[in-house]
């Protein structure tokens, strides 16, 4: 496969999730990877199945069900032995959620937990429960968005980690709506409150 470099970026910058069969797509570990691993660069059905360790069958599979709810598309197309090989990538280098739904986000979830479970270098992980006012919830939520997207990438040849944050205020019992509102935070890519991202 040729750099990464000489393929043209996705056609959109940011993609907002919203469609039913978007929703609907993102609701699988496997999809969700398959989109995490489409973020740096093109890739065919065969490397993304020797990637995520995964049956070439499941991938185009799901690949097709990707590519149905439009957040991937063929960059490519080579000819080689025995037919057409495809190179896929992802519609937008961002894709936001406005309202995610929870089977996306616990599809996501899962598919960081497989990630986490898979990775070779030692993982940082940390879960704080934080009373915070509004003003500080928003407040830090911007910081942590801020964090994430100015981090400087290195070159091609150095491993992809991945980055996984979010900010949710935790649910509180009916028999104590009255009480002060929580916020709580996951640090371990995922907006703050009701907006999750990935790059």
């Amino acid at each position: 496969m040729r750099d990464q470099s000489s393929y043209p970026p996705p056609p959109e910058d940011v993609l907002e999730i919203g469609a039913p069969e978007q929703f609907a797509a993102l609701a699988h570990p496997l999809r969700q990877r398959l989109l995490f691993a489409l973020g740096h660069r093109p890739a065919t059905t065969s490397q993304l199945a020797e990637q995520l360790d995964a049956k070439k069958g499941n991938v185009a599979h799901h690949l097709k069900v990707l590519r149905e709810a439009g957040l991937i598309h063929v960059a490519e197309t080579r000819q080689v032995r025995g037919g057409t090989e495809q190179y896929y990538q992802r519609t937008a280098r961002h894709m936001v959620v406005a309202e995610p739904r929870a089977a996306g986000t616990a599809a996501m979830l899962a598919a960081v937990a497989q990630e986490l479970d898979l990775s070779p270098a030692e993982t940082h992980l940390t879960l704080r429960h934080l009373r915070l006012g509004p003003a500080q919830a928003k407040e830090l939520g911007e910081a942590l968005t801020k964090l994430v997207d100015e981090a400087k990438e290195s070159t091609e040849d150095q491993p992809v980690h991945g980055v996984l944050v979010a900010l949710y205020q935790q649910a509180l019992p009916t028999s104590t709506t009255s009480s002060p509102q929580r916020h709580r935070t996951h640090e371990t890519t995922s907006r703050s409150h009701k907006t999750s991202r990935t790059h």
